[in-house]
């Protein structure tokens, strides 16, 4: 019964992440699923346990598999198999499984030369190491480019952009934390 509650406990967090990657309200989703905005909200917070009637129209919804959406663990292959999301022209393929916690993704950012820093602050923090190709780092008040090899890691309060000055696509690993949690670096780049 432990592994239940542990799945059914991660649902509620893979919901709003679904929701807030297609840049939905829960009153948005209200008005698609037919579920109040209230339960929505309670679901997301996991504050009601979430229903088979619940989740089919919410998996429909997002566009997803309802194994996905309830994060059921497959039996006896430990390889994370997980879709590609592609947002703003960036692919991110996620390489961590379990909600919350440090979340780990492979990116490819397409070759943007014209793009304009927009620097933007959320909760968190980031880690980020280019694998290819060349990514633009603005970063508070430093203005950064980044090569194969290079990493770097900040609070996500300081304003921050990140493009790719070309000119082919660039690949990078990043890992984001919640709130005051840090990775743990030993070494940096020079």
């Amino acid at each position: 019964m432990d592994e239940l509650d542990d799945v059914l406990r991660g649902v509620g967090t893979r919901l709003r992440q679904l929701r807030l990657e297609r840049d939905a309200t829960l009153g948005d989703l209200a008005a698609e699923t037919g579920i109040s905005v209230s339960t929505l909200s309670r679901l997301e917070s996991g504050q009601r346990r979430p229903t088979l009637e619940l989740l089919l129209p919410l998996a429909r919804a997002h566009r997803v598999a309802l194994d996905e959406l309830v994060d059921a663990p497959e039996t006896g292959d430990p390889r994370v198999r997980m879709r590609p999301v592609t947002r703003h022209g960036r692919t991110f393929v996620p390489l961590t499984r379990r909600p919350g916690g440090l979340q780990a993704f492979k990116q490819i950012v397409p070759a943007e030369p014209d793009s304009r820093p927009e620097p933007r602050t959320h909760e968190g923090y980031e880690w980020l190491y280019v694998l290819s190709g060349r990514l633009r780092l603005v970063l508070g008040s430093r203005d950064l480019v980044l090569g194969p090899g290079e990493v770097v890691e900040f609070d996500t309060r300081t304003p921050h952009w990140i493009g790719n000055p070309g000119p082919h696509a660039a690949e990078a690993l990043a890992i984001y934390g919640p709130q005051g949690e840090r990775m743990h670096v030993r070494a940096r780049a020079g």
